[in-house]
């Protein structure tokens, strides 16, 4: 940030200045007059100066440019991704070697979510090093932050997104609750703009992939044990089965509720048994007329056929959806 100058009173504040010692002080000599003029020049500067240096740093809190230091207990770091992959060992290691003798030079970053606490957007690997050094060392239980507002924040989001997409290869259950809890907290307006803007690299088909996995964070956020290890397979079904039967989400969740699932394989298992107990029968066909069907399967596929279903209708039809997917 570039420096700025202090100001000084201008000549004419300073002329009010000295008639108004010279009033009290009348018939004493120049030396004497300069001396409490310039002190109330000086101290008027020093006011001035002060007022700015507040309103600068009031500006910078508001638009989370100033770092602040917060106790590790403060930070909620499952506010945004609460089920993180595994740090790898030796990384970690290296971090907190490094933070022993140096300190923590890159500040992470959090929101304000009230009642004293700040939620965690970037910083994660930083956060697990620093809370196993503080069972060591009292010195580490607090942790340097920029504390980002939900409007400003949405930079902050993407990094945080970009970096993870690098590092820690986020599962789509990850990618599908960021772009929720940014809507949630009030960082985009939609969750098809923040799908957009957190995922601008990727794909048309990945961020399709993420939109089917929003569906199911919907659901089953807080309800599924193990969320980060679902498979995209295994997602993109239920997210199909709980489209084409919306009754079957709760089936899926009195099941899990019934079922004490230890680790992720027992838990996908038992995703797997609803998904063949309750979707057995779920295929529906309706009559469109003209010797023509359309069949819905529970797992998202859509069936036409009948009589009518020729070469030409087929070419319209995939005409038609070429122009609707382009929209």
């Amino acid at each position: 940030m570039a420096r700025k100058r202090l100001s000084i009173p201008s000549e004419h504040v300073s002329q009010q200045l000295e008639t108004v010692v010279a009033s009290h002080h009348a018939g004493s000599d120049s030396l004497s007059l300069r001396a409490p003029v310039a002190r109330i020049a000086a101290e008027a500067a020093a006011e001035a100066a002060l007022r700015e240096v507040s309103t600068e740093l009031s500006t910078l809190r508001s638009e989370g440019r100033v770092v602040m230091r917060l106790p590790l207990s403060a930070i909620v770091d499952s506010w945004l991704i609460r089920d993180r992959v595994v740090a790898e060992q030796a990384e970690m290691e290296a971090l907190k070697s490094s933070l022993r003798s140096y300190g923590q030079r890159n500040p992470i970053e959090v929101s304000d979510i009230g009642g004293g606490r700040y939620g965690l957007i970037s910083g994660w690997r930083r956060m697990i090093a620093l809370r196993a050094l503080s069972e060591e060392d009292a010195r580490f239980d607090t942790v340097l932050a920029l504390v980002r507002l939900p409007q400003a924040s949405g930079d902050a989001y993407i990094a945080m997104v970009e970096e993870n997409e690098v590092r820690a290869s986020l599962s789509y259950w990850e990618r599908a609750r960021v772009v929720v809890q940014t809507v949630s907290n009030g960082v985009f307006a939609s969750e098809k703009l923040a799908l957009q803007r957190l995922f601008a690299s990727a794909s048309r088909s990945k961020r399709s992939k993420i939109g089917s996995f929003i569906h199911l964070v919907h659901k089953l956020d807080g309800i599924l044990r193990f969320p980060s290890a679902l498979p995209e397979r295994l997602g993109l079904r239920l997210a199909a089965a709980f489209q084409a039967q919306p009754a079957l989400a709760e089936q899926v969740i009195a099941l899990l509720s019934q079922h004490d699932a230890k680790d992720a394989a027992s838990e996908q298992a038992c995703l797997l048994a609803s998904l063949s107990d309750g979707t057995r029968s779920s295929a529906t066909r309706d009559n469109l007329g003209d010797g023509l069907w359309l069949e819905t399967k529970f797992d998202g596929r859509v069936v036409l056929g009948g009589p009518a279903l020729n070469e030409e209708l087929i070419d319209k039809l995939r005409a038609w959806l070429r122009d609707s997917v382009a929209k």
